[in-house]
C-alpha cells in the first residue's frame, strides 16, 4: 500500500500562484510514477500532469501547459504541483496518485490521496 496525503491547497484570486505538495508513505517511493488530478463539480475526474519514476519525464494537460508544473523529490518521498497564473476555471479538487506505470490515465493508478481544494476567485 500506498498512503499519499495532499497539502498547500487553498483560496487565492486570478492570477495567484499555489504549490501543492503529495507526501507520500507505505512503500519505496521512487519506484512509483506520480500523477495529479482534479475534479470540479461539472467535470469527472480529469488529468493535470504526471511525472516518472526518476522524474526524467513529465506530461500535462493541454489546459495547465505552461502554468503548471509537476517535480518530485525522491529523497523527500515528496511530489510538487507547481501552479502559477491560476484562473477561476482551476477551481476543483486536486488529486495525487501513485502507480507502477508513468500514465495519464485515471483509471490506472492504484493509489490515490483525499485530495486538497484549490478555489480562484475572479
Amino acid at each position: 500500500q500506498v498512503q499519499l496525503v495532499e497539502s498547500g491547497g487553498g483560496l487565492v484570486q486570478a492570477g495567484d500562484s499555489l504549490r501543492l505538495s503529495c507526501a507520500a508513505s507505505g512503500r519505496t517511493f521512487s519506484n512509483y510514477a506520480m500523477g495529479w488530478f482534479r475534479r470540479s463539480p461539472a467535470k469527472e475526474r480529469e488529468f493535470v500532469a504526471a511525472i516518472s519514476r526518476a522524474g526524467a519525464r513529465t506530461n500535462a494537460a493541454d489546459s495547465v501547459k505552461g502554468r503548471f508544473t509537476i517535480s518530485r523529490d525522491n529523497a523527500k518521498n515528496t511530489v510538487y504541483l507547481q501552479m502559477n497564473s491560476l484562473k477561476p476555471e482551476d477551481t476543483a479538487v486536486y488529486y495525487c496518485a501513485a502507480d507502477l506505470s508513468y500514465t495519464s490515465i485515471v483509471n490506472q493508478y492504484a493509489y490515490w490521496g483525499q485530495g486538497t481544494q484549490v478555489s480562484v476567485s475572479s
